[in-house]
């Protein structure tokens, strides 16, 4: 193995979450695709050299987060400062948890979620 190439996502909303990963954070649009035999939207974004594919059905069941559940536990986006993306979160209604130290690296790091309450990790790596 290589690299991890992509990881994929089930939202409840496509255009919500659509807007959320692209506009809000950043994530280029690759390609988008609705596949009609599903009724499902298909959205391949980049973000580096990996890729988020997000995907919509009808009725997704909703992902156990509380407690926290076997399974993907959250997604991290390295980030090289903070504060200037913890402040368009904030900006645009995204509630963003206090910033913690790794105490094995020592480096600054957040969580907040998506629209449909996934967990997602900012790391700050300088």
């Amino acid at each position: 193995m290589n690299a991890i190439h992509h990881v994929a996502l089930i939202c409840t909303d496509y255009d919500r979450s659509r807007r959320f990963y692209v506009e809000l954070l950043g994530l280029d649009l690759i390609r988008e695709v609705y596949r009609q035999e599903r009724q499902s939207w298909k959205a391949d974004l980049r973000i580096g050299s990996v890729q988020l594919e997000l995907f919509s059905f009808p009725a997704p069941a909703m992902r156990p987060s509380h407690p926290e559940a076997t399974g993907l536990r959250h997604l991290a986006f390295a980030v090289a400062d903070l504060d200037p993306v913890i402040t368009r979160l904030e900006a645009a209604g995204v509630a963003v948890e206090p910033i913690r130290i790794d105490p094995y690296t020592d480096q600054r790091f957040t969580f907040f979620r998506d629209p449909d309450g996934l967990p997602l990790e900012l790391y700050e790596t300088p």
